[in-house]
């Protein structure tokens, strides 16, 4: 596991005039972004002083933003933690965050390509994995099983 950074929200705008920011939410919702007492903000730190649920996501503010003009200056900016930040997590549980770039592996040892993305269409994961010719194709999830820093995608779903 590399301590790369990890995406929890991304700022969409300012939300009244005294530097409270409207933020769409990566994670499980607003109350997990609590436990994290600073954001990486493209380089400078933020820190949380309150969050609330909000419209399209959550309203946060942060002590380094004083009024509506820093929090717009803000919009667009990725709120990110160290991957070493988040909670641990037990058998059979992943980040799509650690499934990113994983290279990838048929049932018969044959070489697929990388997941570039895991989607939730409401039927479970999704991996989308990008062959080396640039190809892409889907695999659900209870078709991969991911151990060794790979992914190996029952050959079925590889086709």
């Amino acid at each position: 596991m590399t301590d790369k950074p990890v995406t929890l929200a991304v700022i969409i705008g300012a939300h009244g005039v005294a530097g409270e920011v409207r933020l769409k939410l990566f994670g499980e919702g607003a109350e997990t972004l609590k436990s994290y007492g600073g954001f990486d903000a493209g380089g400078r730190t933020l820190t949380l002083k309150s969050v609330r649920p909000g419209p399209n996501g959550a309203v946060a503010r942060f002590a380094e933003v004083g009024d509506r003009t820093a929090a717009e200056g803000l919009r667009g900016t990725e709120l990110t933690v160290p991957r070493s930040a988040l909670p641990a997590l037990g058998e059979g549980e992943y980040y799509h965050a650690d499934l990113i770039d994983l290279p990838c592996f048929s049932s018969e040892g044959e070489g697929l390509g990388h997941v570039v993305a895991v989607e939730n269409f409401g039927a479970g994961d999704i991996i989308e994995v990008e062959r080396p010719n640039g190809k892409r194709f889907m695999a659900p999830m209870h078709a991969v099983t991911i151990a060794e820093g790979r992914a190996v995608i029952e050959a079925a779903f590889a086709a």
